[in-house]
Parts: structure tokens; C-alpha cells; sequence
């Protein structure tokens, strides 16, 4: 859906009408559901991150510029929350650092488990292995296809450190493949 065709439901939702704010919530859940999903790996942190970019979505929309397009503002929120999450989960991990090393083990293959089962693309479990500041640029830039200046301006950070960050997440990910482009390459070759 077009920003322009939620410009009314929007209208409504300022002005209060829940109904709005409803309807909004359904035309925008997948696309604000995958995009988390992207950048978060656990399925339950996927839940509580989206419920958080809609508790923050109702706040935050009176604040809302009709002029900037609706869906960048609200992948903006998108981010912030996902950063926010981040910083929370990094808070819980160095409280209880013991407990921590335990739990890691069995939470990465858990998350890698659940990933293989909703996921058919084997890019898509190399894209979230990496580094969240790498995974989000390359969300970005290549599922919703922002521009470069876009990104940065949703991240805050410099176009440059969009590119090497980028640059950096594409080399990894041909890193990931190299092994299986050298196999293939070789198995021509014995033919």
C-alpha cells in the first residue's frame, strides 16, 4: 500500500480513532514483521519488537511530518526500536555473563533452527549471520531498497559509513559462498 493511499487512515489515527490506528496496524504488520524478522534472529525478540514499533508507532504519530513519506518514518522507528532491543539484550548479557555462556549456545541454535524453517533462501541465513550494523544496511538497501543517503539518514550515520558498511557485508557474504562457487567450479572442471 502507497503512502498516499494510508495518508487517511493515518489522519484518523492523530486524531485518536483506534479503529485507524487498527486498520494502519494491519496494512503495515508484514512489512514492519519482515523487516524486524531481518534484523532480529530470535522468533520471540522478533514478537516483542514489533509489539514495541507499534507502542511507539501510537506515540509517535502526532508527531508525524505528512510531508516525509510514511513508510521511511516508520522503518525509522523500525530501526530504533531493533537498535534499542539490541542495546537491552547487550544490558541483560553483561549483567549476567556466566549465564550468558550457557544460554548463547543453545540460543544460536535455536535461532539458526527457527531461521531454516521459516526461511527457504540459504542468503537469507548468511545475511543474518552477520553483524547487526552490517545486517541492517543490507535490509535496507537491498529488501526495501533504499537509497544510500536514505539509509544513512534513517541510521543517523554518514553515507560513507553506509558504503563501507555495505562493502564490508557483501565481502562476508561472498566469503560465505566461496567455498561453494570453488566446489562447483572444480566439479566442472572434472568433466
Amino acid at each position: 500500500m502507497t503512502d498516499q493511499e494510508l495518508q487517511t487512515w493515518i489522519k484518523q489515527a492523530i486524531a485518536g480513532d483506534q479503529t485507524a490506528f487498527s486498520a494502519l496496524y494491519e496494512l503495515t504488520l508484514d512489512d514492519v514483521y519482515r523487516t524486524v524478522a531481518f534484523l532480529v534472529n530470535n522468533k520471540q525478540d522478533v514478537h516483542d519488537v514489533v509489539s514495541e514499533v507499534y507502542i511507539q508507532l501510537w506515540n509517535s504519530l502526532p508527531s508525524y511530518d505528512p510531508g516525509r513519506p510514511f513508510h521511511f518514518w516508520l522503518h525509522g522507528l523500525v530501526v530504533r526500536q531493533a537498535s534499542n532491543w539490541k542495546r537491552r539484550i547487550w544490558r541483560g548479557f553483561r549483567l549476567l555473563e556466566r549465564t550468558r555462556l550457557q544460554e548463547e549456545g543453545a540460543a544460536v541454535s535455536i535461532d539458526e533452527e527457527i531461521l531454516r524453517e521459516e526461511t527457504a533462501g540459504e542468503l537469507v541465513v548468511c545475511i543474518s549471520k552477520l553483524s547487526y550494523k552490517l545486517r541492517v544496511v543490507v535490509v535496507y538497501r537491498y529488501f526495501h531498497e533504499y537509497s544510500l543517503e536514505q539509509i544513512a539518514a534513517l541510521l543517523d550515520i554518514p553515507v560513507g559509513t553506509v558504503k563501507s558498511r555495505l562493502h564490508l557485508a557483501l565481502k562476508e557474504i561472498r566469503k560465505h559462498y566461496e567455498p561453494f562457487l570453488k566446489g562447483k567450479v572444480e566439479a566442472q572442471d572434472a568433466y
